[in-house]
């Protein structure tokens, strides 16, 4: 923390508080002094709410998170001078997993929001057929919609992902992986058949990988294929340098307050040649040109 604070970087507490409980202002008052003096004696910056519970549209407890918001931001500004509070949101703002929250509300009571771009997929799929993370037309279109809501563009930070998914093919033909139908959250296609890799895994991949490394023009995203000690096909994909430069530069054009990534460790710093200059170009990436 202190090398952070010595480059001028902010290190900020991360918050999560149960939705049914805020309702109660008192419980509200509380849990802001818990962060509060919890951030004052460890010398933190801030706070991150990152809360991603389902809401309902004017509802109390709708309303009690917006107040939650609000009155946190208050509250550390007053206390410690120079704090930042944020909020995470999801990729769009159409009630993404049930979030139907008070964006405009929210952005306007804190310094900004991160918009979590990632994890987009079961808004994506209509068949079971993987597809990218992060797809580029899906991403952007939230960006619009938050801004077409009157939110000001320099209260949004986009959040890119620096890890991808590895999807287990029941056939893989022609570059379109496809996986068997399993119901999940009253959509078609499961979760189930993924897991979740860092990108530097996926670096270490990409040569032994039946395929290379591969771009789906569409959805302006990398991939990559490979066959298991099972004989069994998969599909890995991610976001590299050329897929978040093409997104970020949509931050310079409208006016973002930032770029930033979920997670810094998922980069190699071995210290090698090859994952030096892979980490370095993933950093560069995030600085829109």
């Amino acid at each position: 923390m202190c090398y952070a604070h010595s480059k001028g970087s902010r290190v900020v507490l991360h918050g999560d508080v149960s939705l049914k409980k805020i309702v109660d202002p008192a419980y509200r008052a509380a849990w802001i002094k818990e962060k509060l003096d919890l951030a004052k004696k460890q010398y933190m910056d801030g706070i991150n709410m990152d809360i991603e519970q389902g809401v309902k549209k004017a509802s109390a407890k709708y309303y009690a998170l917006t107040a939650l918001v609000k009155e946190t931001t208050e509250k550390f500004h007053k206390e410690i001078p120079g704090s930042q509070v944020t909020f995470d949101v999801a990729w769009s703002p159409r009630c993404i997993n049930n979030r139907c929250y008070n964006y405009s509300g929210i952005a306007d009571s804190c310094d900004f929001m991160f918009v979590m771009s990632y994890d987009e997929w079961p808004q994506m799929w209509k068949k079971c057929i993987v597809g990218a993370n992060a797809p580029y037309d899906q991403t952007l279109s939230g960006y619009d919609k938050y801004i077409r809501m009157g939110i000001n563009p320099k209260k949004l930070v986009m959040g890119v992902p620096w890890y991808g998914y590895d999807y287990t093919c029941l056939d893989l033909t022609a570059h379109v992986c496809s996986f068997a139908k399993f119901p999940f959250q009253m959509l078609l296609c499961s979760s189930a058949v993924r897991s979740q890799v860092p990108y530097k895994t996926i670096m270490n991949q990409g040569n032994s990988s039946l395929s290379g490394i591969l771009w789906n023009k569409a959805q302006k995203a990398p991939y990559l294929e490979y066959k298991d000690s099972h004989g069994t096909y998969h599909q890995v994909w991610f976001d590299n340098p050329r897929s978040i430069s093409l997104k970020a530069a949509y931050v310079k054009k409208h006016g973002l307050r930032g770029v930033g990534m979920w997670n810094a460790n998922c980069l190699d710093y071995s210290g090698s040649a090859v994952a030096q200059e892979q980490s370095q170009a993933m950093w560069e990436a995030l600085k829109p040109k």
